[in-house]
């Protein structure tokens, strides 16, 4: 709406103006200023790490994170609450365990999750799988175990003949096949959707998927990262850019004893930062820390400027009201 200069409305002198064109060159100008600071300032934007990545660029190490969920050693196949009832990653503080407390919310049986449901689902694609899933199903445990025993020492010797692992064992069962058919399956780019895989026809739950590869490859691209525990990887984004700040104490915790060497470190630290939010918030109500402001002159300096205008003495210790 424009105005023409000189006319009065309720006292005020108005000036022509154009409130669209006004708008359209703020946004016009802020759009830029985004851009342009996006570009020199905003940290990478790294692609996704994959099971795809992993089976193109090392294809070994997916098999063995698959073998591990079968044989119940990998890193989600162990770790306990909330996903299973392992013990890998169960932290107590003598009897105060919230882990434990808390149970199993999210269920996630490793092998059938991660290995056994996504080969299960390409049978009508290859039904030469359905004789191997067969063969290790109806296995006796210690055969099963036998098997990926087996296997597991043979892989550091294995060899890549086209996108075929060939491992050099006859005691391993049907594990070669189904290995080469998931590393099959990782190189489609499929495996993480059909892990996720519910039943719903739409999805907002990736809680499984990203479990997948937890564990050893996660833990090897943290490091080429350098976004390690060790490392503050809590609060850094890839390479130098700065990240999450503002969780620089709970990182910090995690450089120093006993918050570093405790096996229980994260409950540690969930408790310390717990509590020390707990009193800042109650710092009014708590006698002498509430008074640490007037006790420590600082006050004064920020505020000399008023306390010499109005010629008023700073208040006292004992003169607040609380």
């Amino acid at each position: 709406m424009s105005q023409r200069s000189g006319q009065q409305y309720a006292g005020y002198r108005m000036i022509e103006s154009d409130l669209i064109k006004e708008l359209t060159w703020a946004l016009l100008a802020m759009t830029v200023l985004v851009l342009l600071l996006a570009a020199l300032f905003s940290s990478p934007d790294d692609p996704t790490f994959t099971a795809q990545e992993v089976a193109v660029r090392e294809p070994a190490l997916l098999v063995h994170t698959a073998l591990d969920a079968l044989d119940g050693q990998g890193a989600i196949a162990s770790y306990g609450p909330p996903y299973n009832h392992g013990t890998g990653q169960l932290q107590a503080l003598g009897p105060l365990s919230p882990q434990r407390w808390a149970g199993v919310t999210i269920p996630v049986n490793a092998a059938q999750v991660f290995v056994l449901g996504p080969l299960e689902r390409m049978v009508p694609l290859d039904p030469a799988l359905a004789s191997p899933l067969a063969r290790l199903r109806s296995a006796p445990a210690s055969t099963r175990a036998r098997w990926e025993s087996a296997y597991a020492a043979a892989l550091p010797h294995a060899r890549m003949a086209g996108e075929r692992i060939v491992v050099p064992t006859a005691a391993a069962g049907p594990l070669p096949a189904l290995m080469n058919a998931y590393l099959a399956l990782a190189r489609t780019g499929a495996l993480e959707s059909i892990i996720n895989l519910n039943g719903r026809v739409y999805q907002t739950d990736f809680t499984r998927a990203l479990l997948l590869l937890q564990g050893q490859p996660l833990q090897s691209v943290a490091a080429q990262a350098h976004l390690l525990g060790n490392e503050w990887g809590m609060m850094k984004e890839p390479g130098n850019y700065p990240g999450a700040v503002w969780l620089w104490f709970y990182t910090l915790l995690y450089q120093i004893p006993p918050y570093s060497t405790s096996s229980a470190g994260d409950l540690m630290v969930g408790l310390t930062v717990g509590i020390v939010t707990l009193i800042l918030a109650l710092v009014p109500w708590i006698p002498g820390l509430r008074d640490i402001p007037y006790l420590v002159p600082v006050y004064r300096i920020i505020w000399r400027r008023h306390y010499a205008e109005t010629s008023q003495p700073p208040p006292s210790a004992h003169g607040h009201d609380g």
